[in-house]
């Protein structure tokens, strides 16, 4: 068994549900620490964190992943139990296994394979992993790049193991993400019957007029790395559930995701502008909450972005599309810290869902690309 997939398993059997680790960066460290590794654990509240290099000096490049996953949902309909790794038709069946243990995995098989090759390679490579990713993603990367920041640590080059592709392996890999920005909008009117409107000010009817304006705006037309920004509302809630009573309250959740043609600030100003206008109109009183969850950011490194390309063409015989679709990932968080991060991982068609599942001849060329593409960024050779 290829040994990608013999850590795999071993990651697998373990019900990691953010924010516990259940283990497995014990299990990873020592592995590390047997080719050399220095291992620095960071536990932050509940979060487990591992901070692990080897050598010393420029480039420092590092893995990023994180060793949490989501809950299994419905447990009745998976085919087989979440956290017993089960094989059927070619593919290995359980929680994580492409989101993103498969990753983690073949990063850590990948780091050995290079210092048993190359002992004494230049620069540091490392590889950060925690088990905050999957929730509210503030005790894990978040807080420890400004911890390593502060040891005068930083970050040439991240590689993010995140599931990327889309069909086959190294059809996809991401060279960015777009930002992603919350607001939680609350309009208060007057409650009564609905028999008597002179007596009520309903508050669904200003929500309405917001929520159709915000909808119809054309934020842009994107950019060479970006998709236009959308917009989209997530929940409207309002009403007490009777047929005749206007409420006094309404609720509506929204979602920008958007480019590098604007700034949470600059979506949040005219996004203000235009509550402040219709509340005038209508009568009511808002509140606004807002939280933004990750910044938009691109990545033109062409040194990593080739390494990277030639190490998928190579191994899958692929020629790799780089995008910056899908949600936000902990890629965010290095990029903010000054790396040139990419993410590439298997495929995402399986992730959150019940019977999740990675291609098990996927595993050997993944480990490959990992490591091919760090030595490529060290000017080494995998036969040197």
């Amino acid at each position: 068994m290829h040994a990608t997939r013999q850590l795999l398993e071993n990651l697998l059997v373990r019900a990691s549900l953010t924010p516990h680790d259940a283990d497995c960066q014990a299990i990873i460290a020592e592995r590390l620490q047997q080719s050399g590794f220095s291992c620095r654990h960071l536990s932050i509240n509940e979060t487990s964190n591992l901070w692990a290099t080897h050598g010393s000096g420029a480039p420092i490049i590092a893995f990023g992943g994180h060793t949490d996953v989501v809950p299994v949902g419905n447990e009745a309909q998976w085919h087989s139990p979440p956290f017993t790794p089960t094989e059927r038709d070619g593919y290995l069946y359980a929680r994580g296994a492409a989101d993103m243990k498969s990753g983690v995995a073949a990063m850590v098989v990948a780091l050995e394979a290079i210092i048993a090759a190359h002992p004494d390679h230049p620069g540091t490579l490392a590889i950060l992993l925690t088990s905050d990713e999957e929730g509210v993603a503030v005790d894990g990367t978040k807080a420890v790049l400004p911890l390593l920041e502060n040891d005068g640590i930083h970050i040439d080059y991240a590689i993010v193991g995140e599931p990327t592709c889309k069909d086959t392996l190294g059809d996809t890999a991401r060279n960015g993400r777009r930002g992603s920005l919350h607001l939680h909008l609350s309009v208060t009117g007057k409650e009564g019957h609905v028999a008597y409107p002179e007596q009520v000010n309903n508050p669904i009817h200003a929500l309405s007029a917001m929520a159709a304006e915000l909808s119809a705006i054309i934020w842009d037309e994107g950019n060479s790395h970006f998709p236009p920004t959308t917009c989209q509302i997530s929940n409207i809630h309002g009403g007490t559930g009777a047929d005749n009573v206007v409420p006094e309250t309404a609720k509506l959740a929204m979602n920008w995701r958007y480019n590098t043609e604007h700034t949470a600030e600059s979506i949040k100003d005219r996004t203000n502008a235009i509550i402040a206008r219709i509340s005038q109109e209508y009568g009511v009183r808002t509140e606004t909450s807002w939280r933004l969850s990750g910044e938009p950011f691109a990545t033109d490194n062409h040194d990593l972005t080739e390494a990277l390309r030639q190490a998928i063409t190579r191994h899958t015989q692929q020629t790799v599309t780089f995008n910056t679709a899908g949600g936000t990932s902990d890629a965010r968080f290095f990029a903010k810290h000054g790396a040139a991060t990419v993410e590439f991982g298997p495929s995402n068609a399986t992730i959150h869902k019940n019977n999740e599942c990675v291609r098990i001849a996927d595993l050997e060329p993944l480990t490959a690309i990992y490591r091919d593409s760090v030595l490529a960024l060290l000017g080494l050779t995998h036969d040197a």
